[in-house]
């Protein structure tokens, strides 16, 4: 398997790009920005986009959205319960990321899903709290976490649709019953490394005590 982080845009954001190395097919997760970066780390890397999968609906995380569609072809995938936050992006809103609207979902996943690439597969799960449709991506030995959870840090719940007591039933009853080996791979560089594991949240996160 081939992954790769990247911090794209000016939020921080981290774009993943994930591909099994021997049919080449691949996707990228939350395409904020940079997009022809991220087109050509993946082709460096004999990776072809298939899809754009999005861990929530949010402009930061999105806004790349139509440049990496028109540029790959790849489909875009998004939780069922965000499919309507990713279109309905205020005109104003837009203008302060200086994003373009998001086209629609090709795809909707639910809990539980599987989303594959070659022999790649990302199991769904669902975490919502920072947003009704946030999606953590999990395959052996790392979870993509979205903004549910940071690197000793949590998402922030006060967004529309945003739940604390929900985001931390997220995050304790889906995330931290994972292996404490697993490698927690973030939607933000907000933390004081790039990349954590279950077990160090567990021991070091101050909002999970």
């Amino acid at each position: 398997m081939f992954l790769k982080q990247l911090q794209v845009g000016h939020m921080a954001v981290f774009a993943y790009i994930i591909g099994d190395t021997e049919s080449g097919e691949g996707l990228v997760v939350d395409p904020a920005a940079n997009i022809d970066d991220i087109i050509s780390e993946a082709e460096k890397n004999g990776v072809k986009i298939k899809y754009i999968v999005n861990t929530h609906g949010h402009v930061d995380h999105i806004a790349g959205n139509d440049d990496m569609k028109k540029k790959t072809g790849a489909e875009i995938i998004i939780h069922e319960d965000d499919a309507e936050t990713l279109v309905s992006i205020p005109d104003m809103v837009l203008r302060m990321f200086q994003a373009k609207p998001s086209p629609s979902a090709d795809i909707t996943v639910k809990d539980g899903d599987t989303i594959t690439v070659g022999k790649v597969t990302l199991k769904v799960i669902h975490t919502p709290g920072h947003s009704p449709g946030g999606i953590s991506l999990y395959t052996e030995g790392y979870v993509l976490t979205g903004d549910t959870l940071f690197v000793e840090g949590v998402g922030r719940s006060d967004l529309p649709g945003g739940s604390w007591e929900i985001m931390l039933r997220s995050i304790k009853e889906k995330l931290l019953t994972l292996p404490d080996e697993t490698v927690v791979l973030p939607g933000h560089n907000y933390g004081r490394t790039p990349t954590s594991t279950i077990g160090n949240e567990k021991s070091n996160n101050a909002f999970l005590r």
